[in-house]
């Protein structure tokens, strides 16, 4: 079966939400859901929103966000998100995503790229056959965002 990777258009954003299932419902109060931040982010230079199709249904999509870094020495890019419809070949369609997405991310001048790492052993083995090596974990804080009822005034 031949799969296409392309860019994503506003279209194809709520296929994706779905296709995401309850990975992109969690949000904090305040803050945009994930239809409306994918839509935001198809058009941002510092993210790429990138989809497979197979005879033009959606069957996989990634986002890469960039972001600079001073210990990366440039801009690192973080596949925040990938999902494949389980009823595809997901192997080709992750390789063909991924690789699509480091493409990205070296055109946009980042110095490496990275994704979170996966608990399931077979995921795991997937990204690894992709050239991607365990590194340090991160820490993370939930921020109000500007505007919102969480924000504190000083």
């Amino acid at each position: 079966m031949e799969y296409r990777v392309r860019a994503a258009r506003i279209t194809d954003v709520d296929r994706l939400v779905a296709l995401s299932g309850d990975r992109l419902s969690r949000r904090a109060s305040g803050q945009l859901d994930a239809a409306d931040l994918l839509r935001q982010l198809v058009f941002l230079p510092h993210a790429s929103v990138l989809v497979a199709e197979r005879r033009r249904e959606l069957v996989g999509g990634a986002v890469l966000a960039i972001r600079p870094s001073v210990r990366a020495g440039g801009y690192v890019g973080t596949i925040d998100l990938l999902v494949v419809d389980p009823e595809a070949e997901v192997d080709a369609v992750t390789d063909l995503l991924v690789e699509e997405a480091v493409r990205s991310a070296s055109n946009k001048g980042c110095a490496s790229v990275e994704a979170p790492q996966p608990d399931d052993p077979t995921e795991r083995a997937r990204w690894d056959r992709l050239g991607f090596k365990p590194a340090d974990r991160r820490l993370a804080r939930t921020v109000a965002t500007a505007g919102s009822a969480g924000r504190r005034s000083g």
